[in-house]
């Protein structure tokens, strides 16, 4: 019978929610996040505020670099032209900042964008060269 009763106590013990106090604060360990996974959600972050790009654009990529739980990124875009650049960069920087704070948890202390390539507005029915 004395089986049957600690193994009772055994199973209760694994239904009983483990509490703060269980283990000390110094001792549970740290989370680190990796620089690909901060780089991914840059540049899903920068497609959100980018929207809808010409077919043959790139979709905005991140380099990353993390020191001491900051992030330092670099953005590369490539964008519909005409278009306000500078505006469009800032918003991605803001973006990307925000994104950042929110999903990984990271201070970010620097967003560098770099426009790699601009596509020109195609008009429809003009026929592409030179115009007067």
């Amino acid at each position: 019978m004395t089986s049957v009763s600690s193994e009772a106590g055994a199973a209760d013990e694994l239904r009983r929610p483990l509490t703060a106090t269980a283990v000390p604060p110094g001792d549970r360990g740290a989370t680190r996040i990796a620089d690909r996974v901060v780089a991914k959600v840059a540049g899903q972050a920068a497609r959100q505020v980018l929207g809808r790009l010409p077919a043959e654009a790139q979709p905005p990529h991140a380099t990353v670099a993390v020191h001491r739980e900051v992030a330092r990124i670099r953005m590369h875009l490539e964008l519909d032209y005409p278009c306000d650049i500078g505006a469009r960069c800032r918003e991605v920087r803001q973006h990307v900042v925000e994104r950042v704070v929110a999903l990984v948890g990271m201070e970010v202390s620097e967003v560098a964008v770099q426009v790699e390539r601009l596509y020109p507005a195609q008009a429809h029915g003009v026929a592409q060269g030179r115009t007067r």
